[in-house]
């Protein structure tokens, strides 16, 4: 007989510990300044709207695992990528990002949080979905509250799916007694099927847009754009074209959910004013984490869900930075980091002649050839930085807490010119519209019409998204991965999907990924 009390595996405790829900207060949207409350009953909780409202809170706090901590996907997944090395301080720094980088990652060395951390979210979504129906407030509330979390709950499972493809499907709350040590994975194309089905029936339960202190919260915009990228990964392209038609509407237009592209791609990834910036929210962005410094992040909590500000940044800056003291030096004044993702030669060498160049790469080499600034190079190092989420001192937080853990930059999951590009993929990179897609994202930053193909759009994704933690999983997808990414050790029907944790597999029904 299995002793559970010597066991430890991360979905049981994700699924079963208290949940740790939030108080709130409303500022720039509705998840700046929250306070984390501690765990409780949850028997006692659900009985009223504000009780459902801090719930749904902390289904949506699961967000910042994109760029929040030191294991954020943004960073471990373009350290995995042909565009950025892992860098950081030397061969050993994380684990896990050093072992995708170089394709030497296995179960041990797998960052158990990226399995954890979901699973999380989804139980949180589990536990609302079943008691919100019960709480005292609005029926068309309820069904809003329902439909976010299971918009949010479907897209937890995909990036579950791309990760690991071989998952538990869990759509109920599990009770102490049940016998949580046997849920098998299943079926890809199960888990594809459910989430697809959960969010079309969410859709008209959700905001058509959202304003105020809304902003930031799941909209039927967003829900279509989420799920057409599954389709996308599902490979159903005629319904992921369709989704994504709703969300574009006319390119280089505004679309019936206010969408438009922004006119200056650098605006994107600006800081703007703490109070009032004009940055956040922009008419590009679908899908929004929010980050601030008000939650004074500090390291008793790093990376554990409590925290609230941007990790990207800290992590990209370059190490030791410092201006010289000379006239006129127009160098940016930098806070210093710790030096991950250094770009790679071969993709400053693509961007040449590209007006995003210089949004996207911070080209240090010339800096301290010009005799402007002095850095110390770390692991991996290149000269060249990823300039759209480096940390500057002008934004260095002034509240409790370490400034490196506090920046406030929001990251954008989901852009416009995103899913411009993958809808004229799932229309198969050719067409009229997809022609007119690939020239709105070109069009943006003053470059000519190219004739559409695949290979156009390819190449556009790499240009336009570089950096923000899409272009491993778009290599997977396209199958290029074991060509483009040879040279770091990638091992074809292995490496396209990563280790379980090994605490996650002992004495479950678990099984390992192939090769692992």
């Amino acid at each position: 007989m299995k002793n559970k009390n010597f066991i430890y595996k991360g979905l049981a405790v994700a699924f079963l510990t208290g949940l740790s829900f939030t108080n709130m207060g409303c500022s720039d949207s509705y998840l700046d300044d929250v306070q984390n409350s501690g765990s409780f009953n949850t028997d006692l909780y659900f009985q009223n709207e504000q009780q459902s409202f801090s719930a749904l809170v902390s289904v949506y706090d699961l967000l910042r695992k994109y760029s929040g901590g030191f294991e954020n996907s943004v960073t471990f997944f373009n350290a995995g990528s042909d565009d950025f090395y892992s860098g950081g301080g030397n061969s050993n720094d994380g684990a896990g990002i050093q072992g995708l980088n170089n394709y030497m990652i296995n179960p041990n060395t797998m960052p158990a949080s990226y399995w954890r951390d979901y699973y999380q979210g989804i139980a949180r979504a589990n536990l609302l979905i079943e008691r919100v129906p019960g709480a005292n407030m609005g029926d068309d509330i309820k069904k809003r509250y329902i439909a976010e979390a299971k918009v949010l709950r479907s897209l937890y499972y995909f990036e579950l799916l791309r990760m690991f493809g071989n998952i538990p499907l869990i759509l109920k709350s599990v009770k102490f007694d049940d016998n949580y040590w046997n849920i098998p994975q299943a079926n890809p194309s199960d888990v594809y099927t459910q989430i697809e089905s959960d969010i079309n029936a969410a859709i008209p339960d959700l905001m058509m847009v959202s304003s105020g202190n809304d902003k930031g919260r799941i909209t039927q915009g967003t829900a279509r754009a989420i799920l057409g990228k599954i389709y996308l990964y599902d490979k159903k392209m005629p319904q992921a074209a369709a989704q994504f038609a709703e969300v574009n509407g006319t390119p280089g237009g505004t679309s019936q959910y206010g969408y438009k592209l922004v006119a200056n791609y650098a605006d994107l990834f600006k800081v703007g004013p703490e109070l009032s910036d004009p940055y956040k929210f922009s008419t590009e962005s679908i899908l929004e984490v929010m980050h601030t410094n008000k939650g004074n992040s500090d390291w008793g909590f790093w990376g554990q869900g409590k925290d609230e500000g941007n990790s990207i940044n800290v992590m990209v800056g370059p190490r030791s930075y410092s201006l010289k003291d000379i006239p006129n030096n127009n160098a940016p004044d930098i806070y210093s980091g710790w030096a991950f993702n250094t770009v790679t030669e071969n993709f400053v060498t693509f961007m040449q002649g590209d007006p995003r160049l210089d949004v996207t790469v911070f080209n240090a080499k010339k800096l301290v050839a010009d005799g402007k600034i002095t850095y110390s190079p770390a692991f991996a190092d290149t000269g060249y930085f990823l300039n759209k989420y480096l940390p500057t001192n002008a934004l260095k937080s002034s509240l409790p807490g370490p400034a490196e853990l506090n920046f406030r930059q929001n990251y954008i999951a989901i852009r416009l010119a995103d899913t411009y590009l993958m809808e004229a993929e799932a229309l198969g990179g050719a067409g009229a519209r997809a022609q007119a897609l690939l020239d709105a994202v070109r069009s943006r930053v003053g470059l000519a019409s190219v004739p559409v193909s695949l290979q156009a759009i390819k190449d556009e994704r790499r240009r336009e998204l570089a950096g923000e933690g899409h272009r491993w999983f778009d290599l997977v997808r396209w199958g290029d991965a074991p060509s483009k990414l040879a040279f770091k050790g990638f091992k074809a029907n292995k490496n396209e999907i990563l280790p379980i944790p090994f605490n996650e597999l002992p004495n479950t029904v678990l099984k390992q990924n192939p090769g692992y």
